[in-house]
């Protein structure tokens, strides 16, 4: 599975409140916000130009754009650093503030059942949209999986 489609499973809701989850500071901080202006068509970078530029977002997502959607993943969780350095600190995955090594293994620390645990731990902390993201995020880069983990509850 690629990024799209993980996007597309998750749904359009989710991806709504991805996107209101920028934070245009961080993109700052990474240096990654005029290179997403630029990928995302926008003249301006704010939350008023991500709000009317949603529709569009997904549309590219929906017709295959996987270089937009990998840049778009970026930016999702580059604005929850602080999730990410959580998760992987429960699971017991060596990073440096959030970013660990391309080349992990992932083996010994995503073990059977590893996303149920990781939604339960962190449900109530993080929104529902951002945590799901991330967990479908981190299996596909580590796993290459073709399924998207949706809890029942």
């Amino acid at each position: 599975m690629q990024m799209c489609g993980v996007f597309t499973a998750l749904g359009p809701e989710v991806f709504h409140q991805l996107v209101r989850g920028i934070s245009i500071g961080k993109l700052k901080t990474y240096q990654v916000y005029e290179r997403f202006k630029l990928r995302a068509h926008l003249l301006k970078l704010n939350s008023e130009a991500l709000r009317k530029a949603e529709p569009k977002m997904w549309a590219r997502i929906q017709a295959g754009e996987e270089d937009f959607a990998t840049d778009l993943s970026q930016v999702f969780l580059l604005s929850h650093l602080a999730m990410i350095v959580d998760v992987l600190n429960f699971l017991g995955i060596p990073n440096e503030e959030g970013f660990f090594d391309k080349d992990l293994k992932p083996e010994s620390y995503l073990t059977e059942g590893w996303q149920g645990r990781v939604f339960q731990q962190f449900h109530e902390k993080y929104s529902r949209e951002i945590l799901l993201f991330y967990i479908n995020h981190l299996d596909w880069e580590l796993n290459k999986t073709e399924q998207v983990f949706l809890p029942t509850a």
